[in-house]
């Protein structure tokens, strides 16, 4: 029988299905050794030979599995990079079974908590807007410091391309006498590389950008820039409640 393609990945464990439209729209997918970007069109799953990334589609659904990565700086939040670069599917390539997607971004030159997950629902509920997850970042910045700053840097800032950013906490952890200083951001939703504009409209320059939280699930602070592990049952419930 045929289906959606979009529908035929999500219920292999690829993504959800608004992802998986994504994907093919990427031009990641192919049927029959024939690129496919119609999220929409119709194949028979048991016929046709469907890849993604390359790989074959699984014949079933995988079993659901989530795992929590210490992204380091300079891998991509992304499944692959048409110029050849590391992305955090490579961290953990040949090493899990499952295939893995990563969930939501982190900007390249940013480090910290990132998941990959085969969790179609639980991969939407992170990412959409409508369920405005926070996520907690830790920043190192350099710059003259100055009270008026902090209420800069709370916003709301224009960004380049003409977006006003919400109003949001922050903190400021510690000002050290080098003029850097740490900084704790929390953010609902978020533009790329927000925070780096933010701060830039302070007049700080952006030293180091580490994400720390999702929602209420906090980086395990065992981990090392490059290593993941499996969430556990405990975590998990803290993301989808």
């Amino acid at each position: 029988m045929e289906e959606r393609l979009q529908n035929i990945l999500a219920h292999r464990g690829v993504a959800s299905r608004r992802h998986s439209a994504v994907i093919i729209s990427e031009g990641r997918v192919t049927v029959d050794g024939i690129v496919c970007t119609e999220p929409g069109a119709r194949f028979d799953p048991a016929k046709a030979a469907i890849r993604v990334d390359g790989r074959p589609l699984a014949a079933s659904a995988e079993k659901s599995r989530t795992i929590m990565m210490y992204k380091p700086v300079g891998v991509l939040s992304s499944a692959s990079d048409a110029f050849g670069g590391p992305t955090v599917v490579d961290l953990i390539r040949g090493r899990v079974q499952e295939r893995l997607v990563p969930v939501g971004r982190l900007d390249k030159d940013s480090e910290g908590l990132i998941l990959l997950s085969n969790d179609g629902d639980l991969s939407l509920k992170l990412t959409h807007p409508r369920y405005e997850h926070e996520k907690t970042y830790v920043v190192r910045a350099a710059g003259r410091w100055s009270d008026d700053k902090l209420d800069i840097l709370r916003g709301p800032v224009t960004m380049p391309d003409g977006y006003v950013t919400r109003p949001v906490p922050v903190e400021v952890l510690r000002k050290q006498e080098n003029n850097v200083h740490l900084l704790l951001f929390k953010l609902k939703g978020g533009r790329k590389r927000q925070i780096r504009y933010m701060c830039s409209a302070a007049h700080l320059v952006v030293l180091s950008l580490k994400r720390v939280q999702i929602s209420k699930l906090r980086l395990d602070e065992n981990l090392k820039p490059g290593e993941w592990r499996d969430l556990t049952e405990s975590e998990l419930a803290l993301l989808r409640n």
